[in-house]
C-alpha cells in the first residue's frame, strides 16, 4: 500500500512534533519518503493526541493515524554526538528537512541550518512553528487554538460571558492549525523546486500565526486599508450576523438546514423564479442608505420562511435543477452518508493489527490513474536499523 506516486524520489528528514507533523505528512501522502526522527520513549506526542483513540484510551490516536502515515520512523537522541552526527549523515541524503518544534530548536542543538547546508548545500530546511522566530512573543510556548486568537479569528469567551446556543466559548474548530501542514508543504516544495535548478537549498519559515493573519482578506486587509475601504450592507446594523440574507444558511421542513449562496445576481434571479418569488428582485439589497438594514432584514424573514417549505434534500434538488448555488449543511455524521461525499470516493481502508479494518479519509489530491492507500504510521523507531546501518 501507498500514496500517490508524484513524489517519488523526494526524501524528507523530518523533526516535527504535533500539528507540524502535518507538513510531511501531506508530502508522504504524495509519494515522498518522509523519515521520521523520534526519540523515545515515547516518540512524537501526537501519537497519543487529540480527542479520540482507536481500540481503546491507550491506543493511536486519529491525529496520528492522519499525519503520520506512510512515514519511515527513525529513532535518534539528537541531544547526543552520535545521534547528531548521525542526523547529519542521513540530511546529506535529503533534499529537505522539516524542524517542527519551536523555531530555533535545531539551531540550539548544533545541527540547524548552517550545519545542514556544510553537508548538503541543496538541502532546503523549512521550519514550522507557532509564533515564528522573530518578534517578542517568538518563545511562547502555543497550540491549535492560539493561532486563531492571535489573529482574531476565533471568539473567546470567558466564563463570565453567557454561551451561545448553550455552547461555552472557545469550541470552534482551529483554522490555522489544521492548514499549517498545506502551507508547508507548499512552501517547501517551491523551494525544492527551485533547488533543483540552481542547485542552491534555502531556510523559509511557516508560522501558525502568519497563517490565521493572512487567511480572512475581507478581516486583515480591509482593516488595514480601512480608510479606502467602504462596507456593504449587513442585515444587522450591528453586526450579528455580517453575511447578507443571499449568503446565508436557513431551516429547513425537516429541521436541517440549507446554505443558501446566491452571491452573484444570476443565482439570486433563478432562485426567486424557480420559488416563483419574482417580487423579491425589486428589493434593492445593495444600496446603504438609512433603509439597507430594514430591507435586508425583510429579505432575511421572507427566505427564512420560503425555506421551511421544503426538505434540505429537496432544496438541493431544486439548486441542480435551476441552477442556484449553495449546498447542504451537514454534520460530520450527514457528511459521511452525503450521496456526493459517497459518490467521490473520498476514503480508504487498512487493516490496523489488533483492532481491524479501519477506514480513514484519503489525500484531498485525486491523480488519474492512481489509488490512493497509504500505510499505517510506524511503529516507533522501526526504521532505526536499516537507515543507520551504513551510517
Amino acid at each position: 500500500m501507498s500514496g500517490y506516486s508524484l513524489l517519488e524520489g523526494l526524501r524528507v528528514l523530518e523533526v516535527a512534533q504535533l500539528a507540524p507533523s502535518s507538513v510531511g505528512g501531506h508530502l508522504a501522502d504524495l509519494g515522498a519518503e518522509v523519515v521520521k526522527i523520534e526519540a523515545g520513549p515515547l516518540g512524537d506526542p501526537v501519537r497519543i493526541g487529540g480527542s479520540r483513540a482507536v481500540g481503546d484510551e491507550n491506543g493511536p490516536s486519529f491525529m496520528h493515524l492522519r499525519w503520520n502515515r506512510g512515514k519511515k520512523s527513525v529513532e535518534l537522541d539528537l541531544r547526543t554526538e552520535e545521534g547528531k552526527r548521525a542526523f547529519l549523515e542521513l540530511a546529506r541524503t535529503c533534499d529537505a528537512v522539516i524542524e517542527g518544534m519551536r523555531g530555533g530548536y535545531l539551531d540550539w542543538l548544533g545541527v540547524g541550518y548552517e550545519q545542514l547546508r556544510e553537508v548538503n548545500p541543496r538541502i532546503v530546511f523549512c521550519t514550522v512553528s507557532g509564533m515564528g522566530s522573530e518578534g517578542p512573543y517568538s518563545t511562547l510556548g502555543t497550540g491549535g487554538p492560539t493561532f486563531d486568537a492571535f489573529a482574531g479569528l476565533r471568539e473567546v469567551r470567558t466564563p463570565v460571558d453567557p454561551p451561545v446556543d448553550g455552547i461555552a466559548g472557545g469550541t470552534t474548530p482551529p483554522i490555522a492549525m489544521y492548514a499549517l501542514g498545506a502551507y508547508g508543504a507548499m512552501g517547501l516544495l517551491s523551494a525544492v523546486h527551485r533547488a533543483g535548478r540552481t542547485g542552491q537549498g534555502c531556510r523559509l519559515e511557516v508560522a501558525g500565526i502568519d497563517i490565521a493573519a493572512a487567511w480572512m482578506p475581507d478581516l486583515v486587509d480591509a482593516e488595514l486599508n480601512k480608510d479606502r475601504s467602504l462596507p456593504r450592507p449587513t442585515w444587522l446594523p450591528d453586526g450579528r450576523l455580517p453575511d447578507w440574507p443571499r449568503l446565508e444558511a436557513y431551516r429547513t421542513k425537516d429541521g436541517e438546514a440549507m446554505l443558501f449562496g446566491a452571491h452573484v445576481e444570476k443565482f439570486w434571479r433563478n432562485f426567486c423564479v424557480a420559488v416563483d418569488r419574482a417580487d423579491l428582485l425589486d428589493i434593492d439589497l445593495t444600496s446603504t442608505d438609512p433603509e439597507a438594514s430594514a430591507r435586508a432584514d425583510r429579505v432575511y424573514r421572507e427566505l427564512g420562511e420560503i425555506f421551511l417549505q421544503r426538505t434540505r434534500d429537496e432544496w438541493v434538488s431544486l439548486f441542480l435543477e435551476h441552477d442556484i448555488a449553495g449546498g447542504p449543511v451537514n454534520s460530520v455524521a450527514d457528511l459521511l452518508s452525503d450521496p456526493h461525499f459517497l459518490a467521490r470516493a473520498g476514503t480508504y481502508r487498512v487493516e490496523y493489527p489488533g483492532v481491524g479494518e479501519l477506514e480513514f479519509v484519503a489525500s484531498p489530491v485525486r491523480v488519474d490513474g492512481e489509488k490512493f492507500a497509504p500505510d499505517l504510521p510506524p511503529v516507533l523507531g522501526s526504521d532505526t536499523e536499516s537507515f543507520l546501518e551504513n551510517i
